[in-house]
């Protein structure tokens, strides 16, 4: 596993562990998202994470909240694993119980029918 890796509490001082790309922002949007680069995509160079943010026309509000997600990504690789899963499975007196349900049930359907008429 990777060790911790230490997030800086401002962030400016993220940002500057960061490279900071601009684009133009493809989709929908109109003529002003079409002629300003307002599209931000930060690279963490000690961890190599990815943020990419296109929501706002804003660049600064797309670099905000790039460096929130940012935030977030670097917390999870922080937390440590799950636990590894178990296999479980029934008890050998569970199945019997449930296969003995499943003939008491099917008893009591077959008592519900008409009785076969010998003509």
């Amino acid at each position: 596993m990777c060790p911790p890796v230490d997030i800086p509490d401002s962030d400016a001082a993220l940002l500057a562990e960061c490279e900071v790309e601009t684009f133009r922002a493809g989709g929908p949007g109109g003529q002003h998202q079409n002629v300003t680069d307002s599209a931000v995509r930060l690279r963490h160079k000690p961890t190599g994470l990815t943020v990419t943010c296109r929501a706002q026309r804003s660049q600064y509000l797309n670099k905000m909240d790039a460096l929130r997600r940012l935030r977030l990504k670097l917390v999870k690789l922080n937390a440590p694993p799950p636990p590894p899963r178990r296999a479980t499975r029934p008890s050998r007196a569970a199945v019997e119980r449930r296969l003995a349900a499943k003939k008491g049930r099917a008893v009591v359907k077959r008592l519900r029918r008409p009785p076969a008429g010998d003509d």
